[in-house]
């Protein structure tokens, strides 16, 4: 049996389907498919209103690109993230490939990792032979490595500066890191510690999810600038695209669609709440890019409804009765959640 069909810890009987990433919509086409197109699909926390494309020079496609390029991304991104400096960043192909190098970057360990959370963090801390405890909270301080998802998926939960400021000096005595994956915190950027980067603290951003544009694979990792260097050096040359870096540059320049967009997606994850609301859910957490709902008992039905009714979103194993719906990007799209919540209310 695949893992993701095993049923949850209390006895609920999942709905059909497997639980899928986010975004898996083949997947969801072959266990749903009889579903109407297109899917509206809300189980990512992707901002659906992307960064406009810039013109591109044809030859970002046939050169490699340029250390300058990359020099430049850096700089866009210490001045966007309020870093110190473009020699406290390393970028990489995606958030995900960082996560992957950094517990290579370290002697086998104990890792905690605050949870639940985004699975990836423990899943590659423990491939690379360090012991690793999910904990729900952060009492522990004799691990190595601690790392924190702040804003965290799903829940949203916010950590305060001062927390983590306190426990990435407490980890810097011992020798250790504070990871804080920061992918979902450009719509609260107060909650940013990037201006703050020390010794012993290591930063994530993802840049796809807030400019809309996670097929461009571009993540970055705010440090002291040694061992940002030793990470820079371990990714290795030409490790992001030459679009990519074009794009992203622009894209992290550009104060007032940030700004704008920031007032943009906070005013749909409020329509969204009120969708949810008036199906019968009861909204329990979220960022602006997403919100988590709880469904009480009849929640894996009600994933299998919407998907069947061509809506896709994000459930759990581990917790039966959440289910976490990213943006609506359009108003037929509203119409068409509520309707299937709607519908779903009355069986």
């Amino acid at each position: 049996m695949d893992a993701n069909m095993q049923h949850p810890p209390d006895g609920t009987k999942p709905a059909v389907g497997p639980i899928l990433h986010g975004g898996d919509l083949e997947a969801a086409r072959a266990a749903f498919p009889d579903a109407p197109e297109p899917w509206v699909d809300l189980s990512t926390g992707i901002n659906p209103w992307p960064y406009p494309l810039p013109p591109l020079e044809p030859e970002l496609w046939t050169r490699l690109p340029a250390p300058g390029a990359e020099r430049r991304l850096r700089e866009a991104a210490a001045a966007a993230y309020g870093a110190p400096g473009a020699e406290h960043l390393a970028a990489a192909a995606g958030s995900q490939a960082l996560i992957q190098l950094l517990p290579l970057l370290r002697p086998r360990g104990r890792v905690v990792v605050l949870g639940p959370t985004y699975a990836e963090h423990a899943r590659c801390w423990a491939l690379a032979g360090h012991a690793v405890e999910t904990v729900p909270e952060l009492s522990r301080t004799d691990a190595d490595v601690v790392v924190a998802v702040n804003p965290n998926n799903p829940d949203g939960r916010v950590l305060t500066r001062d927390i983590l400021l306190d426990l990435a000096e407490r980890q810097h005595a011992r020798g250790g890191w504070l990871v804080v994956d920061e992918a979902f915190v450009d719509t609260l950027p107060e909650a940013s510690l990037c201006g703050d980067v020390r010794p012993g603290l290591v930063v994530l951003r993802s840049f796809g999810k807030f400019f809309g544009l996670a097929g461009l694979r571009l993540g970055l990792a705010v440090a002291e600038p040694g061992l940002a260097g030793h990470m820079r050096a371990a990714i290795g040359p030409w490790a992001v695209a030459g679009p990519a870096l074009a794009v992203a540059t622009a894209a992290l320049r550009d104060s007032g669609w940030i700004a704008d967009t920031r007032v943009r997606v906070a005013d749909a994850s409020r329509r969204l709440d009120g969708i949810l609301t008036a199906g019968g859910l009861r909204v329990v957490g979220g960022t602006h890019l997403f919100r988590l709902a709880d469904g009480g008992g009849g929640t894996q039905e009600l994933y299998a409804t919407l998907a069947r009714g061509g809506v896709l979103v994000r459930r759990f194993e581990w917790n039966p009765k959440w289910l976490r719906f990213g943006l609506l990007r359009r108003t037929r799209e509203e119409v068409r959640l509520h309707a299937l919540l709607s519908d779903a209310t009355n069986l």
